[in-house]
């Protein structure tokens, strides 16, 4: 059982209808990434879910005590402003711990972490998730651009599996359409293992004792649509993205779609 944390994948959205003279306004909240969360589960990890309203006061304040709890992390959707300005700092000009100092020296030492795509995840929708203004940018396994990355694939765009190695093996037939993804680069010494309209799409590293990855596309909608998150690839590819990120060797992959197995090095 891997312990993963995942951070991000929330929203709040508040509506102002306007009929005629009159307007109301309405709020709401959103928890997403429940079916990335189900098909970790259901393969038998831990998921916790640390929502960005949660982050500040939830995540430890130490790389020992991140790691007492987590596995594997897992940030997605929520921009590096809501690690690093806390009301305290924010509101109050009162120094704080650097979360993501934190997530750093959590790689360092061992950890596993996942960025995964969306508007606020590397550099995002008009650069307002600024990832690659942090530290974080030297533990990715991409490089993160200075301008806004998304690529807004509407049509949709089917990804491939690009390279042999344990997380997508067994992988390597039609994967269903994605709407969307975080344009990168692969820094040297990482290795791209799916691509997507021409663009990175899961790409591996390591950092100091830790593994690293990025999947540049949505973990849930809106960039997966159904037929993505409801592919049995979908459960096949994060159940062993988490396990390698881990620490954990994969020598035999299995397809689930078709049953076939083939052999792999770790």
């Amino acid at each position: 059982m891997t312990r993963i944390l995942l951070l991000g994948e929330s929203w709040f959205v508040h509506s102002i209808h306007q009929k005629g003279f009159d307007s109301f306004t309405t709020s709401e909240f959103t928890l997403g990434g429940a079916e990335f969360s189900a098909a970790l589960r259901e393969a038998g990890h831990e998921v916790t879910h640390l929502p960005c309203h949660e982050i500040v006061d939830g995540l430890p304040a130490t790389p020992e005590g991140l790691r007492a709890i987590a596995d594997v992390v897992v940030i997605s959707d929520v921009g590096a402003n809501t690690l690093q300005l806390p009301p305290a700092t924010f509101g109050r000009s009162e120094t704080s711990v650097d979360l993501i100092e934190v997530l750093r020296r959590y790689a360092e030492l061992g950890g596993g972490l996942l960025m995964a795509g969306g508007y606020m995840s590397f550099s995002g929708i008009d650069a307002k998730a600024r990832w690659g203004r942090t530290v974080l940018a030297e533990v990715l396994p991409v490089g993160v651009l200075d301008r806004d990355d998304r690529v807004e694939l509407p049509a949709g765009a089917a990804p491939s599996t690009v390279a042999a190695h344990p997380v997508t093996a067994g992988l390597e037939g039609e994967w269903p359409a994605l709407l969307g993804l975080n344009e990168v680069t692969v820094r040297e010494g990482a290795v791209e293992l799916a691509r997507c309209a021409g663009h990175p799409l899961l790409v591996v590293g390591g950092y100091g004792e830790g593994r690293t990855a990025a999947f540049t596309s949505d973990i849930a909608p809106h960039w997966a649509p159904p037929g993505f998150v409801q592919w049995p690839g979908y459960a096949a590819l994060f159940d062993r993205l988490v396990r390698w990120l881990a620490g954990e060797e994969l020598p035999v992959a299995s397809d689930s779609a078709t049953g076939a197995t083939s052999e792999v090095s770790a």
